[in-house]
């Protein structure tokens, strides 16, 4: 029987209002606690390592968090990296999170001297869409900078026909450790940047980086109902390693315009139609536009401004299950400022029938004050 997952929020000891500060603070000490090369051969202190790692990475992801929040384990089961090496840790959180984690305190490595090569970083880009394309999905073409192999070098940094040498300062490992009381930290050797070799000719296209920038244009799949600020993957597409490691991911940031007629409210569409006042006493037949195409909805005598007829299906489906939201259209009764002789007379005509009270036409100020004042004193 598989053990029962500690609560993420238990693990690192912080409240389910935790801000993101905090949640990084907390993962900060309990990272430096349960550190491999501070519990040498202890592997329950490494299971706990792996517990906090696996905590933090839900917990400081917005989406993650928001899934784990409603439906606890099973809300972002198969959505974690699923640390199964020390290793793994180091290289999600030294390369994703740009090393305020681990490469601050531990060098993003661990090991015993051992090297491992790293993940090329990620990088952005952003695509804008209509909501028309948001919701339906489509292709777009998206411009992004990276960098890619030198082919004078091929990505070596040294002068074709020099060789790279071995740094003098880690021999090859591309770390070195420190010692600070009972904590030994494996940092990135500073000489060499990780690489174990250092280049004494450097390349004279790419300056010894390895890699030139590089314009890349490539085909974006945008899914079904992406709603502004999420975002699209792109596997692979980030910055090579610098190391011969896999490259990085690219992820498209998606701005949706705003539209001149719906609102989007998560994957229903809300539709301000105005009615005016005959339509709402006697009822009537109105045409409205949805993203499919022109509708006829009926809206039935006496309705009231601020109702609010629900068209189901007709919203925007979500991205993760594909079920489509609601059309919200929600009416209100549009008074006139201005209405011609006969309007006025078929109005007047009405308010008579009504007996209501209306404002005499042209009637001054004056003498409508002096009329409020009749009325006050007839009535005490």
């Amino acid at each position: 029987m598989a053990a029962t997952k500690r609560d993420y929020y238990e693990v690192l000891g912080v409240s389910r209002t935790a801000s993101s500060a905090e949640i990084s603070r907390a993962y900060r000490k309990l990272a430096i606690k349960y550190h491999p090369d501070s519990n040498p051969n202890d592997d329950e202190t490494i299971a706990k390592f792996k517990e906090c790692a696996e905590a933090y990475e839900v917990i400081s992801d917005e989406q993650k968090r928001a899934r784990y929040d409603q439906y606890g384990h099973a809300g972002v089961e198969g959505g974690g990296r699923g640390f199964q090496d020390v290793g793994d840790i180091f290289e999600a959180f030294g390369d994703i999170f740009g090393g305020t984690i681990f490469e601050d305190f531990f060098g993003g490595r661990s090991g015993g001297g051992r090297q491992r090569v790293r993940r090329g970083a990620d990088i952005r880009c952003d695509v804008t869409l209509d909501l028309e394309e948001a919701a339906a999905g489509c292709n777009k073409k998206v411009s992004l900078s990276r960098h890619d192999q030198c082919e004078t070098c091929r990505g070596s940094g040294a002068e074709p026909g020099s060789e790279p040498q071995v740094c003098n300062r880690c021999r090859g490992h591309g770390q070195v450790v420190q010692a600070t009381g009972i904590l030994r930290v494996q940092t990135t050797c500073p000489q060499c940047r990780g690489n174990g070799k250092i280049t004494t000719s450097s390349c004279r296209d790419c300056d010894g980086s390895g890699a030139i920038p590089k314009e890349v244009v490539l085909d974006v799949q945008i899914p079904a109902g992406v709603d502004d600020g999420m975002r699209v993957r792109l596997a692979q597409e980030g910055q090579p390693s610098p190391d011969g490691g896999p490259p990085g991911d690219a992820y498209c940031f998606i701005r949706v315009r705003p539209h001149k007629i719906f609102k989007r409210e998560g994957s229903d569409l809300i539709l301000q139609v105005p009615l005016s006042y005959s339509q709402a006493v006697l009822g009537t037949e109105i045409e409205i536009p949805t993203l499919n195409g022109r509708r006829t909805i009926e809206i039935p005598q006496g309705t009231q401004s601020g109702e609010v007829f629900q068209i189901r299906g007709q919203g925007v489906p979500d991205p993760r299950s594909g079920m489509r939201g609601d059309l919200l259209v929600h009416t209100y009764v549009e008074i006139p400022k201005k209405v011609n002789a006969k309007q006025e007379e078929l109005l007047r005509n009405l308010a008579e029938l009504e007996n209501e009270h209306v404002t005499p036409h042209r009637e001054s100020f004056l003498a409508r004050v002096l009329h409020y004042f009749h009325h006050e004193e007839g009535t005490k």
